[in-house]
């Protein structure tokens, strides 16, 4: 059994090497790199915890790794690069190479373009088990039925008209840059949750749950931070697993929790 619907303090190795095999549906995280590597005074295992869920992820189930790259000495690092192909290297599929964008940016640069995006690399286990793919992108020619008929081909494979006019839906597929405004007031409302240096927003952990994952899987997050994966997971009805390392971060991620208000079951007469 695996501990779900649990906030663990600890080092994510040591607590997922001891979980069985095929367990986790979805992992939606974002772990410390490059400059940002040392995590309160606590460094981790890359290529290890790389391995554990590729061995705990269930066959067609989803790891999503938000990531970007510090620039040092005048480079780019290139560390997203080199752990979407080590995730490949394991085994994993490259499904889906996303961008997370922000409204804004930290640090003005007076030699390059300003830095406003990170990576959302969407790994699977095979062919990904659950697509609910967000169809929010309002379609110019929504609504309209001008664009031909409808056709399909007979037993002779000859294409015929059936005489429909093809409609255009009023909203489309979204795209893979996905845009967020960032900070207070933006990406959380909860004002303990800016405790932590390097949130991203409640919004982006609830699309990618909705995307990638069906109500009661389980959803973990072994680099919690303030408990974002985990807030959006419980409201979304999924079984969550939040690992941090500070103890300070999982107080302040069981503190969101608890401050959770769900929608009462009506009682059965």
């Amino acid at each position: 059994m695996i501990p779900v619907n649990q906030i663990i303090c600890g080092n994510n190795i040591d607590i997922i090497s001891k979980w069985p095999n095929d367990c986790v549906d979805l992992t939606v995280t974002s772990p410390p790199y490059d400059n940002l590597r040392t995590y309160k005074g606590y460094t981790f295992d890359f290529e290890n915890i790389t391995k554990q869920l590729y061995r705990i992820t269930k066959p067609g189930g989803v790891v999503v790794w938000v990531v970007g790259d510090a620039t040092i000495k005048g480079s780019e690092t290139g560390t997203s690069f080199k752990q979407a192909l080590y995730f490949k290297e394991v085994g994993f599929n490259l499904h889906d190479t996303m961008i997370y964008e922000k409204n804004s940016f930290s640090y003005p640069s007076k030699v390059r373009y300003n830095q406003i995006f990170e990576y959302m690399f969407v790994f699977s286990r095979g062919k990904p088990k659950t697509l609910n793919l967000l169809k929010d992108k309002k379609n110019k020619y929504g609504g309209t039925s001008s664009w031909g008929n409808i056709t399909k081909r007979d037993k002779n494979e000859n294409l015929i008209d059936i005489g429909k006019k093809i409609t255009v839906n009023d909203f489309g597929l979204r795209n893979n840059i996905w845009r967020y405004n960032t900070g207070r007031g933006f990406s959380s409302k909860d004002k303990e949750s800016f405790k932590h240096p390097a949130i991203f927003p409640e919004k982006l952990a609830h699309d990618h749950i909705i995307s990638w994952s069906n109500k009661r899987d389980v959803i973990l997050d072994p680099f919690m931070g303030s408990g974002t994966t985990c807030k959006e997971a419980l409201k979304l009805c999924r079984q969550y697993i939040g690992i941090d390392i500070s103890q300070e971060y999982c107080n302040i991620a069981q503190q969101r929790l608890n401050e959770v208000n769900l929608p009462k079951r009506p009682r059965l007469k």
